[in-house]
């Protein structure tokens, strides 16, 4: 579905948009269950915009199909493997699966180096870090001092914070608003900045908060949990560059 040649990819047909999907256990009709998933927020924003969604369980082999998608959504999620930065894990560091991580990897590679659009979500941005050689703060209260971008409560709770935005950046053209701010719920974050990125948006206390890869037509990190709240621009944006490729 990617093309290579200089006219429009699409002809009539919605851009196909991987999501990297999740595995979570789950209690469906009294039985005890593991799925993959994907929030139904990023599928509904994603088709409300024109697309049509694809979940990509992380198996050996899914990043063959980035040849046969129009942009990837990699969503927020469990911990990253401390050893793919070169750490050993903090006690707060809750890990996901080190071969499914890989896979990602693998998959995130290779809808760059196809010139994809890709938006990276919370645990994706950390990945696209990583990624480019970079590492991260395993538990950012031990930064911070505060636990501001993860409140602890009983239950599920954002955390606003304000939000500065690099004048001119792709992030800020697609937010456009005089004072932004996230919608978070992280306890890691990024530390040194991975080569070939350019961070683009810092909370209050010099958090960041979005990155984008350099020189790339469309490829955008950000922090915070989008798909967790009615805002629907940063799925438009990735709906209207994959509709260009």
């Amino acid at each position: 579905m990617n093309s290579v040649t200089n006219g429009p990819a699409h002809t009539g047909r919605r851009p196909v948009v991987g999501i990297c999907a999740r595995t979570a256990p789950v209690t469906l009709q009294g039985s005890d269950l593991v799925v993959s998933l994907a929030l139904q927020s990023h599928v509904a924003f994603l088709a409300e915009a024109g697309c049509t969604p694809l979940l990509l369980p992380l198996l050996p082999g899914a990043e063959d199909l980035a040849g046969r998608l129009d942009a990837l959504l990699v969503a927020g999620g469990p911990d990253l493997d401390p050893a793919l930065y070169g750490q050993d894990a903090h006690p707060a560091t809750r890990p996901m699966s080190p071969d499914a991580d890989r896979v990602e990897l693998a998959l995130v590679a290779r809808a760059l180096d196809a010139a994809l659009p890709v938006l990276a979500i919370c645990r994706g941005m950390q990945l696209l870090n990583v990624l480019h050689g970079g590492t991260l703060h395993q538990h950012l209260p031990d930064v911070t001092g505060h636990d501001g971008h993860r409140p602890r409560t009983p239950s599920f709770t954002l955390g606003r914070r304000p939000l500065k935005l690099l004048p001119g950046s792709r992030i800020a053209g697609i937010l456009d608003e005089d004072e932004p701010e996230t919608a978070c719920h992280h306890h890691q974050a990024v530390d040194r900045l991975g080569e070939g990125l350019t961070a683009t948006g810092w909370a209050e206390d010099g958090t960041v908060e979005a990155v984008e890869v350099t020189g790339h037509p469309f490829a955008v990190g950000v922090q915070w949990e989008s798909g967790h709240t009615a805002d629907k621009r940063l799925h438009q944006a990735l709906a209207q560059a994959a509709a260009r490729v």
